[in-house]
C-alpha cells in the first residue's frame, strides 16, 4: 500500500506550508526534493494515518491542493489544523522529524549534523530528586 500520485502531490504541497523554504536563512522547505522523498520513505506504519489526512485535506479543498492559489492553500491548511486529529498530528510529525533529519537544516540551526552517539551531547544535570516519586509509586504493569 503506497500513496497515489495526486495524494503525493498534495502532501508535497502541504509540507511546503508546514514549513516553507526561507531565502533569508537559505534553508529549504519540507517539499524539497530530499527532505519529501525521506518523508515519503519514513510513512511506515503510519502510512494509514497519512492517507486519512491527506483524504479530508482532498474534501476541504476539492480540487488538488497544488492547483489552488496560494492563499487558499494556506486557508485550507489552517482549516485542517484547527479540525485536528489524530491523523493530522501523525502526518506533522512525519514532516518535523524528516525535516530536522536534514543536514542543511542542522547546520543553519549552528549544530554539527551527525547522530547524538558516540559523540555524545553535553547535558546540563538537572534536580534529579524530581524522579522520587515515579521511583516511589507501585509497578504498573502486571506480572507475568
Amino acid at each position: 500500500m503506497t500513496l497515489t500520485p495526486s495524494e503525493i502531490t498534495d502532501f508535497r504541497a502541504l509540507a511546503a506550508l508546514i514549513i516553507p523554504p526561507s531565502a533569508k536563512y537559505t534553508i529549504p522547505g519540507a517539499n524539497d526534493d530530499l527532505i519529501f522523498a525521506d518523508i515519503l520513505n519514513s510513512l511506515g506504519r503510519d502510512l494509514p494515518d497519512v492517507q486519512s489526512a491527506l483524504a479530508a485535506l482532498a474534501t476541504i479543498a476539492g480540487a488538488p491542493l497544488a492547483s489552488l492559489p496560494q492563499a487558499r492553500q494556506t486557508e485550507i491548511a489552517t482549516h485542517l489544523r484547527t479540525q485536528g486529529g489524530t491523523p493530522i498530528a501523525v502526518l506533522t510529525r512525519i514532516v518535523l522529524l524528516c525535516y530536522y533529519r536534514d543536514d542543511r537544516v542542522m547546520l543553519s540551526l549552528g549544530l554539527e549534523p551527525r547522530p547524538p552517539f558516540p559523540k555524545g551531547h553535553v547535558l546540563e544535570q538537572g534536580d534529579w530528586s524530581l524522579l522520587d516519586p515515579v521511583k516511589s509509586r507501585p509497578p504498573i504493569w502486571r506480572p507475568v
